[in-house]
């Protein structure tokens, strides 16, 4: 099997429905589940480039963007790395 390499925009707009002072770490925990969905793997198996958890909090806990554009391999052992896409 071979290693899959997929880009999505992934919105993170339901991380405004949590409280002002989480919305960031709301908004990286919808990025893991976005990603376990769509590469129909566990959360523990994501992980998340430093790249994308700077742009969630470049603006500060209060304010994530309202989509991120990522970059995301699967490996044959089921894991996924993502990091953000070059434009």
């Amino acid at each position: 099997m071979a290693d899959i390499e997929r880009i999505y925009t992934i919105p993170l707009t339901d991380a405004k429905k949590a409280p002002r002072w989480k919305r960031a770490g709301s908004a990286a925990k919808k990025t893991k589940e976005f990603l376990a969905k769509h590469f129909k793997t566990d959360i523990g198996d994501i992980r998340i480039d430093s790249s994308i958890n700077e742009k969630l909090w470049e603006r500060g806990s209060q304010k994530p963007p309202a989509k991120v554009r990522v970059r995301a391999v699967k490996f044959e052992t089921g894991g996924v790395e993502a990091e953000l896409a070059q434009d």
